[in-house]
């Protein structure tokens, strides 16, 4: 099924501002539609009440919209609702895992396996239990397109050492789309775990975490339409139990004396202090919005030929370098770009100019653009609700810095 795009594009309020604007910054955060606007508002003020402790009618009404919630966002990306944890972020995902697991796994002598596109959210935890632990922090080059290889990682792999391979199924730089299914098989093979960022993919694709075999998968809601505030962790059942928590307090017990304390079972023993139980309900209503418009599939398609479009107008601006896969179907739903002898700040200062939002910086991958080459990036990054006509007035402001600038 193909998108109506105008249809999506009615939904989004931003839309209706007098300003014009052109919003080719999702990969940021994604605008809100309002269906999710809508559930979020009817929740909060006819329905909410703190969870899992009242038994009044409010409370009932908050229980099951929050347990329907885990349920939604589970299956939406083929998982179970007793392998999901809600987080703040998907940063706070990762750091749970560096934690609850790393601290408990990984030791003097083991070795973390990351890649240079990583985003700081899975650099730096890494970075830090490494110092912590007395482990080393490895990392698998990129070729000149920005893909890794698998020969390397069968190389690093080969060792023994490698206790984790963190890897990101999209990078939020270059676009490349990682092959996560064959890396989760081949450093199972070799005893090792694996953590997938999927920030940037369960917003632009079908993803499948059962599939894909992971011991841990990531993402957060406010890329995929919905809330900021909440993030997703999918943890693989028989792990769980050997996890202690990441944070403590209220919630997450199962009996706490004077100085002894037991916890609760699975999932809810990482889930301290009162959830983010409207933002819950704001993402299953994102994803049943996904659903309602034809699916991620067809979000996927539509992103995809936007992203081509995207790659062969701006890659024929003299000046203008392009960095990650060439070809559409190989990356995700964006567009980094630097300009000869300007500085990316200014492009997208000058950009705004004409209510043209995009992104510049390292985009928290500053090893990466080390790697590259450039001290930072401009970044167009695409929705369901982007058209050629916004990349067309993209590449009109991109022409208006070159004049600027000579």
């Amino acid at each position: 099924m193909a998108l109506d795009v105008a249809t999506v594009r009615a939904a989004f309020p931003y839309l209706e501002r007098p300003e014009g604007i052109v919003y080719l910054d999702s990969g940021a955060s994604a605008q809100k539609p309002r269906a999710v606007l809508d559930a979020m508002h009817d929740f909060g003020g006819s329905h909410y009440a703190n969870i899992h402790r009242g038994v009044h009618r409010l409370a009932r009404e908050a229980d099951a919209a929050f347990d329907a919630a885990r349920a939604r966002v589970a299956a939406f990306v083929g998982s179970t609702p007793q392998e999901t944890i809600f987080t703040g972020s998907v940063t706070q995902s990762i750091n749970l895992v560096a934690h609850a697991w790393g601290d408990a796994n990984v030791g003097e002598g083991d070795d973390v396996v990351i890649t240079h596109m990583e985003h700081h959210a899975n650099l730096v935890p890494w970075q830090q239990l490494c110092r912590r632990r007395g482990a080393t922090l490895r990392y698998l080059g990129l070729d000149d397109e920005g893909r890794i290889s698998l020969d390397e990682l069968d190389a690093v792999l080969a060792d023994g050492r490698t206790k984790l391979v963190a890897i990101a199924h999209v990078s939020n730089v270059l676009g490349t789309r990682n092959p996560v299914g064959e890396v989760v098989r081949r450093a199972h093979a070799a005893g090792a775990r694996v953590l997938v960022d999927g920030a940037q993919a369960v917003p632009q694709q079908p993803v499948d975490v059962s599939a894909i075999g992971a011991d841990f998968y990531g993402w957060t809601g406010h890329k995929l339409y919905g809330p900021t505030g909440i993030g997703v962790l999918h943890v693989r059942r028989e792990l769980l139990a050997d996890m202690p928590p990441f944070l403590t307090g209220g919630d997450m017990i199962r009996i706490v004396d004077f100085q002894e304390t037991s916890w609760a079972d699975g999932i809810h023993r990482f889930e301290a202090g009162t959830p983010p139980i409207i933002e819950a309900v704001g993402l299953a209503a994102a994803c049943d919005w996904v659903d309602a418009i034809g699916g991620i599939a067809a979000v996927h398609a539509h992103e995809e030929a936007v992203t081509a479009y995207a790659l062969e107008r701006i890659g024929a601006v003299d000046g203008v370098r392009i960095v990650g896969p060439r070809a559409a179907s190989e990356r995700g739903a964006l567009v980094s770009f630097a300009i000869d002898g300007v500085h990316p700040h200014d492009v997208a200062e000058i950009i705004a100019r004409d209510e043209v939002c995009v992104r510049a910086g390292q985009h928290c991958a500053e090893p990466l653009h080390r790697a590259l080459g450039v001290p930072a990036t401009t970044r167009a990054s695409f929705a369901a609700h982007t058209v050629p006509d916004e990349i067309d007035a993209l590449v009109t402001s991109i022409g208006r810095v070159l004049d600027i600038f000579g």
